[in-house]
């Protein structure tokens, strides 16, 4: 390239580059500033560069008014960030920090050991056997309604699907098809599982409380589910605890197991939400209690404390390492003053009595009046509590509450039924306190009192001749306790107000506190009650009725038992209790049970020892002669109480022995078994001697 020389403001060349600043034709000078100098090629096109003087720019011109707006806009946007930010972090730091730990740590319940329960004689009763539980965690379930119901399905389909095929791991069957189930879906655990996260999804899916499932697994299946679930989120298999009832059989003769101990062991089941509330904290929706029996009354000492573990979890909410742990304390083992060789025994006669007469219900209470322990506490029917710790089917179920016979029912403690003759023994006591009578007072008995239109019978019709309280008490003369407890003629008895002041002390319309649920009061009446409860008044056939146990009495076998006692250790009333001792989990006694002394000396030793030698004559003489072949001195009072116009009086039998110094209370109930002297005394006849000849070795010396 060769220079030319300057050249100023050349219009024409200008002109001649044409229309287009960029591009002129060949030969011609091309022209720009370049350092103020032109340049020319000749080997190649001429190029120009542009002069920039007098170039119109293209572009938008920018408004400064609208600056401070962009400013304040992104003042405030910064503010928000940092102010969300300072609120996340500082003021809810320590909140999220919690949730946040929560998804990786997770604290969880260790079971305690729950005691054992034993009779007198450390026969053990009951056993702890692992129950495999398999519940969900609602916050580590998958939140997409079809992989959720896609995982019921698979979980279904484990639970009720053939444990072969599963087992070897054929899993090919569609999984809308098995081992006779039409659809999954509509498998019995399918529905479980959709009805329970149906009530959850209801309320929050993020929820840690866990929803029982399924039970009483086999082990072979818990085994794989324990494989199975392990690539599974917010379901978990748990080793809980069953309680396992052993029953010893009735007796050495029988192969039966004395079921009646149903009615005082009960059983442990699922907790349901009552339970919850009323529990609180310190149980789950997966846990078990007490539901009746000993089982219920001693809950808190039989479970013991739980103790817990935090641990690190995974995504899936599976452990992955114990960071803290503290132990559980093992709940206390019960021993009772349940003589189990005597339950059964008394089960075994009973049973054989009812099914002589084609009955079917009874109770039997054996206690110890110097302490209150019960000794024996049959009720029948019984029915087996194995199959309520077991999960009970429906049809079993259903069988119990339609049983007209209600074998669920604790009749010992929870039966309300007229006392019939067994009441007199309060009666005499009452009226010997009152100063109504003395031990030779006497009324003559010619077969009943005839009170204007109303005639009140004895139950010989002839009468009893002379009669005073303790030939009374041992021939269970009517007419006697009509004098001393309603009056007749110039004769002032007790009167209902005083006939119900010692019936409660007795006793009587009140609970005694056993450790047992389920017990009921019974009832005694009042002129007061009448009126408010039926609108009529008071009459002296009704004080009459009640001097003999009839009429609106009402009470249980225990309380029976109850007074017997009172009588039979001159005067002390007992609170009735099963658990003699707690024990800890080397079987060492930690608690003794105390007994409990409800009243006393409401009665004065010389009228208890009148009362019970009336109940001595009728063993010797009187009404319960059939005692006299027990191998000790037995006093006794006989009852037949009538309760219906179309079915046979309930048949009653109160005792003790040895007479001079009482170790056994025994009642028995015999429900339309008649005569009280006849099948009542019968069983505790054969009871008895049972008790001291074989069970005591009892001699005689």
């Amino acid at each position: 390239m060769r220079f030319l020389r300057h050249r100023q403001g050349d219009k024409k060349n200008r002109a001649a580059a044409g229309s287009d600043p960029f591009v002129v034709k060949e030969g011609e000078y091309s022209y720009g500033h370049l350092e103020d100098a032109y340049y020319y090629s000749d080997w190649t096109e001429r190029s120009f560069l542009a002069d920039n003087s007098n170039k119109e720019f293209v572009g938008k011109t920018f408004n400064l008014a609208k600056l401070p707006i962009i400013v304040a806009f992104f003042l405030i946007f910064i503010s928000i960030l940092i102010g969300r930010s300072f609120w996340l972090q500082v003021i809810k730091g320590d909140y999220y920090y919690s949730l946040a730990e929560g998804n990786r740590l997770r604290t969880e319940v260790i079971e305690a050991r729950r005691g054992i329960i034993y009779d007198r004689e450390m026969t053990q009763l009951v056993n702890n056997a692992a129950n495999f539980v398999l519940y969900l965690r609602p916050i580590e379930l998958p939140r997409d309604e079809e992989v959720r119901d896609e995982l019921i399905r698979r979980l279904a389909y484990w639970l009720d699907g053939d444990l072969e095929l599963l087992s070897r791991g054929e899993e090919n069957i569609s999984v809308e098809s098995l081992d006779g189930l039409t659809l999954v879906a509509d498998s019995p655990s399918y529905l479980l599982i959709k009805n329970l996260l149906d009530g959850v999804i209801i309320g929050s899916l993020d929820s840690y409380q866990p929803l029982f499932v399924k039970d009483n697994l086999d082990y072979d299946r818990a085994l794989l589910l324990a494989l199975k679930l392990q690539e599974v989120p917010g379901v978990f298999l748990s080793n809980k605890i069953r309680r396992e009832y052993v029953f010893p059989p009735q007796s050495l003769n029988s192969d039966e197991p004395t079921l009646s101990l149903s009615h005082l062991l009960g059983y442990t089941g699922k907790i349901n939400q009552a339970e919850l509330a009323k529990w609180g904290k310190e149980y789950s929706l997966i846990d078990y209690l007490g539901k009746t029996g000993l089982e219920a009354s001693w809950e808190k000492e039989l479970r013991g404390v739980s103790g817990q573990k935090n641990i690190e979890v995974d995504a899936l909410g599976r452990q992955k390492k114990i960071i803290s742990e503290l132990s559980a304390k093992d709940g206390s083992s019960l021993l009772l003053s349940l003589d189990a060789a005597l339950q059964g025994y008394a089960e075994e006669t009973l049973s054989k009595h009812l099914e002589a007469m084609n009955l079917s219900r009874g109770a039997v209470v054996a206690l110890d009046p110097r302490n209150g322990e019960i000794l024996a506490l049959v009720s029948l029917p019984a029915y087996d509590n194995r199959l309520f710790a077991t999960g009970i089917s429906q049809a079993d179920y259903e069988r119990y509450l339609n049983d007209s016979n209600r074998p669920l029912l604790n009749r010992a403690i929870g039966g309300g039924f007229p006392s019939g003759s067994t009441f007199k023994v309060v009666v005499a006591a009452a009226a010997l306190q009152e100063k109504i009578i003395s031990q030779t007072t006497s009324f003559l008995s010619t077969g009943g009192l005839q009170v204007g239109q109303w005639f009140f019978p004895d139950w010989r019709s002839g009468g009893h001749g002379v009669t005073n309280v303790k030939k009374a008490i041992a021939d269970s003369v009517n007419t006697f306790f009509y004098y001393i407890g309603g009056g007749y003629d110039n004769f002032v008895g007790l009167g209902i107000d005083r006939l119900s002041k010692y019936a409660q002390l007795f006793g009587l319309g009140e609970l005694s506190g056993v450790d047992l649920p389920g017990e009921v009061p019974g009832f005694f009446p009042s002129a007061d009650w009448k009126l408010k409860s039926k609108g009529e008044r008071w009459y002296i056939g009704d004080t009459y009725h009640a001097s003999i146990g009839q009429g609106d009495v009402v009470v249980t076998p225990l309380q029976v038992a109850n007074y017997t006692a009172i009588i039979a250790n001159g005067g002390r009333f007992y609170k009735p209790h099963l658990v003699s001792a707690l024990l800890d989990s080397n079987n060492k006694i930690i608690e003794k049970i105390e007994p409990e002394i409800i009243r006393q000396d409401f009665i004065d030793q010389k009228n208890i020892e009148i009362v019970r030698d009336g109940m001595r004559q009728a063993v010797t003489s009187g009404s319960a002669q059939s005692l006299q072949v027990v191998p000790v001195s037995v006093a006794a009072k006989t009852g037949t109480a009538q309760w219906s116009t179309q079915k046979e009086p309930h048949a009653w039998f109160t005792s003790f022995g040895p007479f001079e110094e009482p170790t056994i209370v025994l009642t028995v109930l015999v429900e339309e078994g008649k005569e009280g002297s006849v099948v009542g005394a019968a069983v505790a006849r054969e009871i008895l001697t049972w008790y001291f000849a074989e069970h005591l070795n009892y001699s005689g010396d």
